[in-house]
């Protein structure tokens, strides 16, 4: 089972950016995607983007041109640049990675949150 380790979040002032990592302890190429979720409080948890072996990335709408994912195959990271947050982007982020049998492993999140 690979082992997921996020960094990278923290307090951000409206406005500005964080770049998020998240650190695979196996080839993330191995898997069909990596992506990234986010879960506020009382809220359902989200996709927020995700990227394929071969390169196709998704995004959710609301998120586009805001949000940027990355990997770098060599270190086994994916990245996820956040530009321009908005106090409602304030939740736990956290990486995933799905086999190609469907099975999902999750990190254990990075609190990220905006003031206003």
């Amino acid at each position: 089972q690979v082992q997921l380790v996020e960094s990278g979040g923290g307090l951000v002032q409206a406005g500005g950016s964080l770049r998020l990592s998240c650190a695979a302890s196996g080839n993330i190429l191995s898997f069909y995607a990596m992506g990234w979720y986010r879960q506020a409080p009382g809220k359902q948890r989200e996709l927020v983007a995700s990227i394929t072996s071969a390169g196709s990335i998704n995004y959710a709408d609301s998120l586009k041109g805001r949000f940027a994912i990355s990997r770098d195959n060599a270190k086994n990271t994916v990245y996820l640049q956040m530009n321009s947050l908005k106090p409602e982007d304030t939740a736990v982020y956290f990486c995933n990675a799905v086999d190609w049998g469907g099975n999902e492993n999750r990190g254990q999140g990075t609190q990220v949150t905006v003031s206003s």
